[in-house]
């Protein structure tokens, strides 16, 4: 655990919701808690392509990000996602019992839950199992009741205007993309 004693119940975060900014949030919040000295673990379930937050960690080493599957998520064959999800899953079971990490970011779990690659029951028994100073944030699209009543903070992103919708591209650096296209399906 960090220096930091202002961090001492972790808490439960859930960034939610159609609207575009929920990944972009947690890597925020990621960037606040490294600035103070805190370690941060940021797994990504099922995204896109490898894109700005990819090249900036490899560049500051800020925190640690992973992406164990290889590619889009979106054009993988089932087995090659579910094996890297089967993956991140024991990866962020082993980080929240170790108590390593002040905050453990678990982006687009919800995509994955909908996807049928992850069970509500095994996103509950993370929550149980992480260790009581370690804050835990989970993202994506239409987070169950369940987890929304556990949680202590959601946020809920609303799509109220967006880009796409006008058929703008994705714009380099500035918006997370598949095939240069606004990704619509809420990841990002």
């Amino acid at each position: 655990m960090a220096n930091n004693q202002q961090v001492r119940k972790g808490l439960i975060q859930v960034y939610t919701g159609d609207g575009k900014g929920k990944t972009t949030a947690a890597l925020g919040l990621a960037i606040r808690a490294t600035g103070q000295g805190l370690r941060v673990l940021f797994i990504q379930f099922v995204k896109g392509r490898l894109s700005g937050e990819h090249r900036y960690v490899d560049r500051y080493h800020p925190f640690e990000l992973v992406k164990l599957n290889q590619g889009d998520s979106f054009s993988q064959p089932r087995e090659a996602l579910e094996s890297s999800v089967r993956e991140s899953m024991s990866r962020a079971e082993e980080a929240l019992l170790s108590g390593k990490y002040d905050l453990v970011i678990l982006d687009e779990i919800f995509v994955a839950l909908n996807l049928g690659l992850v069970t509500l029951e095994n996103i509950l028994e993370l929550i149980d199992k992480k260790s009581e100073a370690t804050e835990l944030v989970l993202t994506g699209r239409n987070a169950p009741q369940e987890i929304i009543q556990r949680a202590d903070l959601v946020t809920e992103m609303r799509a109220i205007k967006h880009p796409f919708q006008q058929g703008i591209a994705a714009r380099q650096g500035l918006d997370a993309e598949i095939n240069g296209m606004y990704n619509s399906s809420g990841c990002g």
